[in-house]
């Protein structure tokens, strides 16, 4: 108890108060915080009205199995397919190679000019699409989207082992972990994502990310 003139602390049943002399009518009580988890009476005699442990509440974590994450592989191959195109047919004609392609002939045999020709756009298309499919994954994935085109399509999102936004780092190192997992005979690396306890596939595990999907 707490006297109501200087907030001394007052004895259980005293009649003044030991640092004024304030006679005592009425006392304070020392605030107190609720209790997490305890239970208090609830106005208009409702009856007693637990306070949960945590305020406010979390959307419930699901995790996005093998078929979910393999439907978004597909929409995604058709979006970069067709971004590829679009990519590649201008770096043909603006480096010349459009020029030389069209100087080779079926019936013809391919000269010197002819064979370096194809040897350029086949270096150019394998560099074009390592690059395009890198930045398309890693800068999507890290961004405020947290998927690819086809992952936000099915309501999924890219996420580290705390549920957090990934880095463009973390994202460029589960993408080319992807490497590691095409080499698991039978796509048993890509199967993971079936069976594991966080539905995480290899090159989940080795850049430390989950992909979930979002509850409404």
């Amino acid at each position: 108890m707490y006297c109501s003139k200087c907030g001394g602390v007052m004895a259980d049943g005293a009649a003044s108060c030991s640092n004024c002399g304030q006679a005592f009518a009425v006392a304070v009580a020392a605030p107190r915080a609720p209790m997490i988890g305890a239970t208090v009476a609830a106005p208009m005699g409702g009856g007693a009205t637990a306070i949960p442990a945590y305020a406010g509440a979390f959307a419930r974590v699901e995790y996005a199995g093998f078929w979910l994450r393999l439907l978004a592989l597909l929409i995604d191959n058709v979006v970069m397919g067709i971004g590829f195109v679009l990519i590649l047919i201008p770096l043909i004609f603006l480096t010349g190679l459009g020029g030389l392609l069209s100087q080779i002939h079926p019936d013809e045999e391919i000269n010197d000019a002819g064979i370096f020709a194809l040897i350029g756009f086949v270096f150019l298309a394998a560099t074009a699409s390592l690059v395009f499919t890198w930045l398309y994954h890693a800068l999507m994935e890290s961004s405020e989207w947290q998927a690819t085109v086809g992952k936000k399509a099915l309501g999924l999102v890219v996420t580290d082992m705390a549920g957090q936004r990934v880095s463009f780092r973390r994202s460029t190192g589960r993408h080319f972990g992807k490497i590691i997992t095409n080499m698991v005979p039978f796509l048993i690396g890509y199967i993971m994502a079936g069976f594991t306890e966080k539905k995480q596939a290899l090159h989940d595990m080795l850049a430390g990310c989950l992909v979930l999907r979002r509850s409404s």
